[in-house]
């Protein structure tokens, strides 16, 4: 299995982020990669780009040395009714937005507010991919949330870098995860989270799991650039 773009990177625009997007897309180009989503942290993360920043990206060209370049965001979740931290203006303009929950903006305090804060985030139109759900500590019903992404044509995400943190905790949790949307047939895209160059398109964590399970390639939106494509159509199609 071959994840040929890559959902979820970050360049210095984000500050504990080390690579510019010339040299994300360079080691995106070496590794093989067709397209990449930039997908910098929003400004409420103490170390998030500013609002500037995302206004501007689309002087960027959508191919650098033929790498598909999609102008996104990691937007942050602030609240159980799934506040996004970025206006409706800027949401309706980004190619790909993750919906994430981060301590310094937002952490639910049970099972059941967690739940409601990812039924929430699944209502916003514009949300592409529920962000790194696996790596948290409160955690949400599995089967209630996945089921209502499937059915809005969201994507959840699997996080390569997920697997590789906390003593092997998040692991599972992302476990859970993947095992419910192959059994409920929910679409997931599988990203690097990097936050270096050196780390564009590592997902060996991720893939080596999802091929342990027989994940249904058929699921994975991102598995290459035409089938990612057809999906962010198919949103705009969604949202119009």
């Amino acid at each position: 299995m071959k994840i040929l773009v890559d959902t979820h990177t970050h360049t210095n625009a984000s500050t504990h982020a080390y690579g510019s997007v010339l040299e994300n897309l360079a080691l995106a180009k070496q590794k093989g990669l067709e397209g990449v989503c930039m997908t910098n942290h929003a400004p409420a993360l103490p170390d998030g780009a500013h609002l500037f920043h995302f206004q501007n990206c689309f002087e960027l060209p959508d191919y650098i040395d033929g790498v598909r370049l999609f102008k996104g965001i990691e937007a942050n979740i602030m609240g159980k009714h799934g506040r996004l931290d970025i206006d409706e203006g800027l949401q309706k303009k980004m190619d790909f937005i993750i919906a994430s929950a981060h301590t310094p903006c937002y952490l639910p305090k049970n099972e059941k507010e967690c739940t409601q804060m990812w039924l929430n985030v699944i209502k916003n139109p514009y949300v592409s991919a529920l962000g790194h759900s696996g790596r948290m500590k409160v955690q949400y019903d599995y089967e209630t949330v996945i089921r209502a992404a499937k059915e809005a044509g969201k994507c959840i995400e699997i996080n390569s870098y997920s697997f590789r943190s906390a003593n092997g905790i998040f692991a599972e949790h992302c476990r859970q995860i993947a095992l419910w949307c192959k059994t409920l047939g929910a679409n997931i895209v599988v990203s690097s989270d990097a936050h270096t160059p050196f780390l564009i398109g590592e997902v060996s964590a991720a893939v080596a799991f999802l091929e342990e399970i027989e994940f249904p390639e058929e699921q994975i939106i991102n598995l290459n650039l035409k089938r990612f494509e057809e999906y962010f159509e198919n949103q705009k199609g969604r949202r119009d």
